[in-house]
């Protein structure tokens, strides 16, 4: 019995440790996924011992592997290793939950004042540094991803039929990964273990991509115009949709390949173009205030679920797009260790990695022409020298987006009063 009392006791000493510590870096955690993954490394492996630091960088490996923020996987992975599903879901909420609420507050003052004078010039500066964030996280993933003839037609065809055709990206994943397959995995041409070119008619596969139909959603009744916005606590909206946030976020969390920033062609494509949530100047300026929480960018997705129903559409969103990532954690963690070298594995994701590529630099492109494209030339001028610069900063001198964020809306608060 005195057994059963120290296990539980522990149990519950791990589960209060693991929530202070990842409070604590949900609260401070600015810097992107890479500086999330440095903090908890320092404090899982070299404060606290909780594993060894090959033990963490098999489990990063997985959460790497898997769809969803790497970052906040990684989290839940510690708290997994640490106190099971209990762990998994305490790390996990605790390095979320700041950043949600963060985001909700910066969402009612963003649609609560965005006429004002002052709210336009802010973002005036801050979406040209938003643009180039996101082609700056191109530059950095087209140096990984595109590394021979077939990966570097992926990500071109996927670019062009996502401008063009104007197919649903994750269909293009899907399909992707299946020419990874033939590509990449263990009979492929382009298998480490053969030599690259050996198969001529490898090129087959790319132009199914622009004959495949739309993944189907559910949809909500909406009209062609914008939705208008919610009430601050969304009931009025909630019952109607429920289903279409939970459903809709939930795909979008099981198909964010490469990092946080994949969530912009997922988001942007169908809530702008064809559900209607959000403008394109609304999505980039809620791109801009996902850039601004200490969280991952993928909580974009409560400033999208408060846009359409509220505090309790943000809720609904949130947890909608973490699911797949505690799901993947807490139930098939050891399994995912087994499977990560797997060639067929392997292969499926180096098909998809330059499809995401080619879906980001596509989904750039209208939202560059919002941020650089204003009501007169000089703040056009200004919006372009803006974006330049932070473009340089970002691949340069490797500045942090979360710095370069708030510089960019001094600068549009500056050209504002000119």
């Amino acid at each position: 019995m005195n057994s059963s009392s120290d296990l539980e006791s522990s149990l519950s000493n791990r589960l209060r440790e693991l929530a202070r510590v990842f409070l604590k870096l949900g609260t401070i955690g600015f810097g992107g996924p890479q500086a999330h993954i440095a903090m908890i490394n320092d404090e899982a492996v070299v404060r606290r011992n909780w594993f060894t630091q090959q033990q963490f960088t098999e489990g990063l490996a997985v959460c790497e592997m898997l769809p969803g923020p790497a970052s906040t996987q990684m989290g839940i992975y510690t708290g997994y290793v640490r106190a099971r599903q209990l762990g998994a879901l305490v790390s996990g909420l605790c390095f979320i939950s700041p950043a949600f609420v963060i985001v909700v507050a910066f969402s009612w003052a963003y649609f609560r004042f965005q006429e004002l004078p002052q709210i336009e010039a802010l973002f005036l500066g801050i979406s040209p540094v938003v643009t180039a964030i996101i082609l700056g996280f191109c530059w950095k993933l087209g140096k990984k991803a595109i590394r021979n003839w077939a990966s570097g037609m992926i990500a071109v065809t996927v670019l062009v039929v996502t401008l063009f055709l104007k197919v649903n990206v994750l269909v293009q994943f899907i399909v992707a990964g299946i020419a990874g397959l033939y590509f990449y995995g263990p009979k492929g041409p382009y298998n480490s273990n053969r030599t690259p070119g050996s198969n001529s008619q490898s090129h087959l596969l790319l132009p199914l991509l622009p004959s495949l139909p739309l993944f189907p959603i559910w949809l909500a009744s909406v009209p062609v115009e914008t939705l208008a916005l919610s009430s601050f606590w969304g009931w009025e909206r909630i019952e109607e949709f429920f289903w279409p946030l939970s459903l809709f976020f939930l795909k979008v969390g099981s198909f964010i390949f490469g990092g946080g920033l994949v969530i912009i062609p997922l988001l942007e494509f169908e809530i702008v173009e064809q559900l209607h949530w959000l403008t394109r100047t609304e999505f980039i300026n809620g791109v801009a205030i996902g850039q601004l929480t200490p969280g991952p960018v993928v909580l974009t997705a409560a400033f999208v679920g408060y846009k359409v129903a509220g505090v309790l559409g943000a809720l609904i969103a949130a947890i909608a797009i973490f699911t797949p990532s505690f799901a993947f954690i807490m139930l098939a963690a050891p399994l995912l260790l087994k499977i990560r070298r797997n060639l067929w594995v392997k292969g499926f994701l180096q098909g998809v990695t330059p499809a995401v590529l080619g879906a980001i630099a596509a989904a750039a492109v209208p939202l560059a022409q919002v941020a650089l494209v204003q009501e007169t030339r000089f703040y056009s001028v200004a919006a372009v020298v803006i974006g330049m610069g932070a473009l340089i900063a970002l691949i340069r001198y490797k500045t942090p987006t979360w710095q370069l964020v708030p510089m960019g809306g001094v600068l549009g608060l500056i050209l504002g009063q000119l």
